[in-house]
């Protein structure tokens, strides 16, 4: 049983039964009242009766304080306590609103503040009957909460009075509103604290004075105890975080010992793990042939399954094992102060605690192959044809109103006949708006992979562009995927190659969907299939770009730079813009194509000639370095100032963290503009803590060492991140950003640097040994820094 119980029900009518049990607990005082020679006596036949008829009524009162210990030792003391605390606690299910409010209030062994017991936010006496009345009037949905303790518990840790519960239930009043999902401003509250014998305890009514508002699930319910254990059990709960944390580094020290140990092996050739050798040089292998940053978060799928494997593989080694079961039964301490039942034990890999575990041994096998770990730089910002696609359609979807015509909507004016033609041909965009009502609760991404798609078209149709809004966000409403999904179904399943696409990319990145790559390959397979079908009925280069892009990533089909760049060939001599830079990335590199920098030059200039920001980029980079063309500082200055502003246009309507980092980049070295270190940080830090959703922007302010001083509670009781656990602040600072921890307005949140310390550790965010670093950071103020 955990060492907190805390229920929350709603309140309800007047009930015409158990009037035998409501008149037994209203005429008696507590168990005082039995003589000290009788409490030890077995329990009567009455309360046998009385505890009985109470087990059927109100099942759960057997998960109260009292049943276990009435079943221990069946007393009439014992069975007293039992009886009180059951019809105490469901008195909301036998009574009237008035009436419980009254109760809560005045009933004997509630602490009196005045002439009852009742308390709220503030400390302005209250009037019992007017808030009677005032309960007993509400039309919306009521809960009583109940939190009960041991007596020995509440005694030692202080929570014996009403003065230590008025200042808790004040501190976890936004938490209660946020899980019972009621506006902060329209929560209403009013407790009572019964000093009960055995168990004291504390009635709380709960509402929204907006009745359409608030409901409250299973999760809510242990979101709520689990908050409030945290803070009662705190002292308790910080001695074992530190014993965590050390039965972390000692798991962690045996798993680098244990593999480094079969690494020798390996080396001596007389390696006793086949099994785990395998694993090794089979990743050794993948990471050889792997691009980019060698760290778990970094690899794709397939790899990090292999690692999770491995990592299993190794705790099969006594050492680790053990290890492992001491850290799982202090992590199950912890539980116990506020679970009923524990959950059953996960696999090492699977715990997110332990991914150092896993990027330790991605560094050892890419020391065994001996291979170095290659980070991306500067130099690999800029963008391959395969992955400009996000920004160019967030482009297009926010040039969507302005140069929409007759229905239809084209990339700019001079395909606007093209594209026109395409639709027109295909009977596209004129999908019924009833087909969502009729169908987006009966499709599912896996049905739908199984439907052959009508014939194949492109068009940005109202329904295309609503998902595309779901999809990408607009400046005042968040991406929401959950709605974007049954949008791109439906186009999909009329047959719209646009929204295959979209949904290979949905499933890649695992966007309101579980990320599966074969569900994405199939996806970008029939975008594939359906733009080559478009395509051999009448050419048009902007699906010859498209089906380029597709080759060129690798989307739906194998990698093949040949036919990309035969495909961007096409589209390119059509004069498309993005095919012209496409193919000069190719050209500039050698892929696909012949390596020819004065070629990759002409591409180059061919698509900034037509607005192509990116393409003035290289060209700038080419005339400075003299790569391609004769050097030529003059040009290279006003290609860079071309690319400055075409990159703030095409922010400003994609809001895309590589488009930032660039921006930042380029104000903080003053290309292409003046620079300007505010405006720089602004681009790179942009919305604070959410920089830690961009690897740019993370590796920009950890090498320019850009502090962010950072307000947990701030964050979370504004919304900006949903509870402390999800806090992205150890993300920042494992990616090296400088951080420090901070409280904003007292007045507000109500919570001291020292308190928001205690909620990062005690949610298991960071360990002492982090927090130690952090609060050294913090005494060592950089004038850089950023409040956030």
């Amino acid at each position: 049983m955990p060492r907190i119980i805390f229920k929350c029900r709603y309140i309800k009518s007047a009930a015409n039964h158990a009037e035998n049990l409501v008149t037994y607990i209203a005429t008696r005082d507590g168990v005082e009242k039995l003589p000290e020679r009788m409490r030890n006596r077995p329990a009567t036949q009455k309360q046998k009766f009385l505890v009985s008829d109470i087990i059927v009524r109100f099942p759960d009162s057997t998960g109260l304080f009292e049943y276990e210990d009435y079943l221990a030792n069946p007393t009439m003391e014992n069975a007293s306590e039992f009886i009180s605390a059951a019809l105490d606690q469901n008195l909301d299910q036998l009574a009237h609103q008035e009436v419980y409010v009254d109760y809560i209030a005045t009933r004997p062994h509630a602490e009196r503040l005045d002439a009852h017991g009742l308390f709220s936010d503030e400390d302005i006496p209250l009037s019992l009957s007017q808030t009677a009345q005032e309960v007993a009037a509400h039309l919306g949905n009521i809960w009583t909460p109940i939190i009960s303790l041991r007596r020995e518990e509440a005694a030692r840790l202080g929570y014996d009075n009403a003065a230590a519960w008025i200042a808790l239930l004040r501190q976890q009043r936004n938490i209660f509103a946020e899980q019972m999902k009621i506006a902060s401003v329209n929560l209403r509250w009013y407790a009572a604290y019964h000093d009960e014998g055995h168990h004291p305890h504390c009635h709380m009514i709960v509402y929204s004075v907006d009745p359409r508002e608030g409901f409250v699930t299973k999760p809510a319910i242990e979101a709520m105890r689990s908050s409030l254990a945290r803070e009662i059990f705190q002292q308790d709960l910080l001695q074992i975080y530190t014993e965590q944390t050390q039965q972390r580094k000692t798991l962690t020290a045996q798993s680098r010992d244990t593999l480094q140990d079969l690494l020798r092996q390996m080396q001596a050739g007389n390696c006793d793990n086949p099994v785990l050798e395998n694993m090794l040089t089979q990743l050794a292998e993948l990471l050889r042939r792997t691009s980019g940053k060698k760290q778990y978060g970094y690899l794709k799928a397939p790899v990090k399954k292999l690692v999770n494997q491995i990592v299993d593989e190794l705790t099969k080694d006594g050492r680790v094992s053990a290890a492992y079961v001491q850290w799982q039964e202090l992590r199950n301490e912890v539980l116990r102060t506020y679970k009923d039942d524990l959950p059953a034990p996960l696999p090492l890999s699977q715990q997110k605690e332990f991914k150092q575990i896993k990027n330790m041994i991605i560094s050892e096998a890419v020391r065994l192959c001996n291979q170095e770990v290659v980070f991306e730089g500067d130099e690999q910002a800029e963008l391959l044809p395969e992955e400009e696609s996000i920004i160019e359609e967030a482009v297009i979807m926010n040039h969507i109103e302005s140069i929409e015509e007759d229905g239809f909507v084209f990339l700019n004016t001079d395909e606007e006949g093209e594209i026109k033609a395409l639709e027109l041909e295909s009977g596209a965009g004129h999908s019924s708006e009833s087909s969502l009502t009729e169908h987006s609760n009966s499709i599912s991404p896996v049905s739908a992979l199984s439907t052959v798609p009508k014939k194949p078209y492109i068009a940005w149709n109202s329904r295309y562009k609503q998902a595309l809004t779901y999809l990408y966000g607009t400046d005042i409403a968040a991406p929401d995927f959950d709605q974007a999904l049954p949008l791109f179904l439906l186009e999909a399943e009329d047959g719209n190659a646009l929204a295959m696409h979209d949904l290979g990319r949905m499933f890649t990145d695992g966007l309101g969907v579980e990320m599966n790559t074969e569900t994405a390959f199939v996806w970008y397979s029939k975008a594939l299939a359906a733009f080559l079908a478009i395509e051999a009925k009448k050419e048009h280069r902007y699906v010859e770009y498209r089906i380029g892009k597709l080759y060129a990533a690798g989307l739906g089909t194998e990698q093949d730079y040949v036919e990309a760049a035969n495909w961007f060939k096409e589209a390119a001599a059509k004069n498309h813009k993005y095919a012209q830079y496409s193919l000069g990335v190719l050209y500039y590199r050698g892929r696909g194509v012949e390596h020819n920098l004065n070629t990759a030059f002409q591409l180059y200039q061919s698509s900034a000639k037509q607005g192509m920001p990116y393409a003035d980029y290289e060209m700038a980079k080419m005339y400075r370095d003299g790569i391609g063309t004769a050097r030529n500082t003059e040009e290279a200055q006003l290609h860079f100032k071309a690319a400055f502003h075409g990159f703030q246009q095409m922010e400003r309507q994609s809001r895309d963290d590589k488009l930032q980092y660039r921006l930042g980049q380029m104000l903080y070295t003053g290309t292409g503009t003046q620079k300007d270190m505010d405006e720089a940080i602004y681009y790179l830090v942009h919305h604070g803590i959410a920089a830690a959703t961009s690897d740019f922007i993370m590796k920009w302010l950890a090498d320019h060492k850009i502090q962010l001083n950072i307000c947990p509670t701030s964050n979370v009781m504004l919304n900006v991140v949903h509870n402390y656990k999800d806090h992205p602040i150890k993300l920042l600072y494992h990616a090296g950003v400088p951080v420090t921890i901070n409280t904003d307005d007292l007045l507000i949140f109500n919570q001291s640097v020292s308190q928001e310390y205690i909620n990062l550790y005690t949610w298991g965010v960071l360990n002492e040994d982090e927090l130690d670093t952090i609060r050294h950071t913090g005494l060592n103020q950089d004038p850089a820094s950023r409040n956030r």
